[in-house]
């Protein structure tokens, strides 16, 4: 990569992980939350629910916006309610109050998430934009190491809700980072005034697009299976397994670690391979790793290292699937590259809250039917496959 994508890399790589703090921090003290509020596993998974489908409905939002007005003013404004939303839940006297504060949350923190995409439309395309987004989920992979662990620490010395306490430091601090490091990347001469019926037309140029409907959801049902990681995880490592919520944000690292090593090679090997051949190669590689743990699941031999190292292994393939899928998605759609971003992002988001919303029922305290519907996902992102279509290798 260019020294001059380096620092941007680092600036949209650091604003994205906001949101992924605000969903993983307070991972190993969902089961303390839980006791402390006097509510059930099925509730809390809700809060991951609800924080999802407004993550995803607002991206359609802050994606013409961003269009209309530049790139800065929706990454402001989502900020501002990503806090109030975080304020909301460090004050939770219930479940309630907490799920309502986590909805607030996804509202705000969608505009992190999708304007970033769209900037990096801005700026690059092609083999370029994959490294530019590789870079980006090298920083946003570290979250998950980072953050599960930071969550444990703050439990160390405080209760659950100062975990909120210094989310909200770090949206303060992120809105100065936009004011005064992040560069506006579309200029006033491209700027394109929001208009229903042109944006109705994008819609549906997109939503019949076949290429981009099947990488928007295979990108979709890839991240759903760690998105019904994070909501079972916490409860399967910590009851099934006996972890201490350390123990567990250590094992969940071990999946970060997995994805962002990855991520690292997905823009080479697709500038070698073909981006569309490296994207089916390792979905299928998912599918086989996501269905083998799903069998030794129902064999009753499901361990915790055996879980791990599955995990592990599935989420290495996913580091080649998704930032390459993000790029293909979008690189057709340079002129509504803002609503691209959200509409897709929105369907991501869908498609992850539906398979936490499916599974919930099924949770029974054992590691099968996390991997089971982690399984399904694989099945899923396997079949959309076949539709892709894209870059082919350099010659």
């Amino acid at each position: 990569m260019s020294s001059s994508l380096l620092r941007p890399a680092l600036v949209l790589g650091l604003l994205s992980c906001v949101g992924p703090f605000a969903i993983d921090m307070y991972l190993p003290a969902m089961p303390d939350i839980g006791a402390g509020l006097g509510t059930s596993v099925a509730a809390m998974q809700g809060t991951i629910t609800a924080y999802f489908l407004a993550f995803g409905v607002a991206q359609l939002f802050y994606g013409p916006w961003a269009d209309q007005a530049g790139r800065k003013p929706p990454l402001y404004a989502g900020l501002v309610i990503f806090l109030l939303g975080t304020l909301i839940c460090a004050l939770a006297p219930s479940i309630g109050w907490l799920t309502a504060g986590r909805f607030v949350q996804g509202l705000g923190g969608a505009a992190v998430m999708v304007v970033p995409r769209a900037i990096i439309r801005d700026m690059a395309t092609g083999h370029q934009a994959t490294r530019l987004m590789a870079a980006i989920m090298l920083v946003i992979s570290v979250s998950p190491m980072l953050a599960p662990l930071a969550g444990a620490g703050v439990m160390a010395i405080a209760d659950w809700r100062w975990i909120f306490g210094v989310l909200a430091i770090a949206a303060g601090l992120s809105l100065l980072m936009i004011r005064f490091v992040l560069i506006e990347t579309l200029p006033e001469t491209q700027r394109q005034r929001f208009d229903l019926a042109d944006s109705l037309r994008g819609a549906k140029r997109l939503l019949t697009d076949r290429s981009f409907m099947a990488l928007t959801f295979l990108g979709g049902f890839a991240m759903a299976s760690f998105f019904v990681f994070i909501a079972s995880g916490p409860f399967v490592y910590t009851q099934a397994f006996g972890l201490t919520p350390t123990g567990f944000s250590l094992a969940f690292a071990v999946n970060a670690i997995g994805f962002f090593a990855a991520s690292q090679l997905a823009a080479g090997f697709g500038q070698r391979f073909g981006a569309t051949r490296v994207v089916r190669i390792a979905v299928l590689g998912f599918f086989a790793t996501t269905l083998c743990l799903a069998l030794i699941g129902v064999m009753g031999a499901a361990s915790l290292p055996v879980v791990m190292t599955g995990l592990f292994i599935a989420n290495a393939f996913l580091g080649l699937v998704i930032p390459t899928v993000m790029v293909l998605a979008l690189e057709d759609h340079g002129d509504i590259a803002g609503l691209a971003s959200s509409l897709g992002g929105t369907l991501q988001m869908l498609a992850g809250g539906l398979m936490i919303a499916l599974t919930a029922p099924f949770f029974d305290g054992t590691a099968l039917p996390m991997l089971a519907a982690i399984a399904v996902c694989g099945i899923i992102a396997l079949a959309l496959s076949r539709f892709v279509r894209g870059q082919a290798a350099s010659t």
